[in-house]
């Protein structure tokens, strides 16, 4: 039977054999993290989702889920899922528009659920189908997207990664609210995809907890 010094040994020549071949092929293994995190969080998030599909029904009319074409990876469209915090037919005439405080789209009954961002769950789903990933930029609607890309030719660069159900962002600017407060969304996505490295990821990820009770969010 081997030493134990010697099993610690191996151990650790193996959990280190792991961290670099992790950082080697970072995104190929941030995928495997995001599909398996992702059922794991999916599954604990479920009783949630369900609590507060029932409470956006009973606040007003239409669908409990609602989904939105927007842009991933490459360009890509795909389409995301949230919870209903608006009105149905809430952007009918205005088409669409950006969030603004005391937002009058939104549900009064499901505006805790927005605040504490819990309608952004189901996009779980869409980590699941590699859609997005637990942390990247979050993804823009394709015509916000084309309104963007005439003030900030860069924003391309967002599309380089998959998109994201929280991001850098996110923990440190919450909503962006116009196209000139896009600048420091942009600079923080920017930051990200040049620095991304695992400590970064663990860190949003903790920080977005933070954010259940965004005072910001609209």
């Amino acid at each position: 039977m081997p030493e134990p010094i010697t099993l610690i040994g191996v151990g650790g020549g193996i959990l280190g054999v792991t961290a670099h071949l992790a950082r080697r092929y970072f995104e190929a293994a941030k995928e495997v993290a995001d599909v398996v995190l992702g059922l794991l969080l999916a599954v604990i998030a479920l009783p949630v989702v369900v609590f507060c599909a029932i409470v956006v029904r009973l606040s007003s009319r239409g669908p409990v889920f609602f989904v939105q074409q927007r842009v991933g990876r490459d360009g890509r469209a795909f389409r995301m899922y949230k919870l209903r915090t608006m009105y149905v037919d809430a952007e009918a005439k205005s088409g669409a528009v950006w969030a603004c405080k005391d937002d009058p789209r939104v549900v009064r009954g499901a505006q805790w659920i927005r605040r504490s961002h819990l309608d952004e769950l189901p996009q779980l789903l869409n980590v699941i189908r590699g859609e997005m990933s637990l942390v990247g930029p979050r993804p823009e609607r394709p015509e916000i997207l084309a309104e963007l890309q005439k003030v900030y030719p860069n924003v391309a660069k967002r599309l380089t990664v998959r998109p994201g159900i929280t991001g850098l962002a996110q923990v440190r600017n919450g909503y962006d609210t116009s196209v000139e407060a896009f600048r420091n969304k942009l600079a923080a996505d920017l930051e990200y995809i040049e620095r991304r490295k695992w400590s970064m990821e663990i860190s949003i990820l903790l920080r977005t907890f933070g954010k259940l009770k965004d005072k910001s969010a609209h």
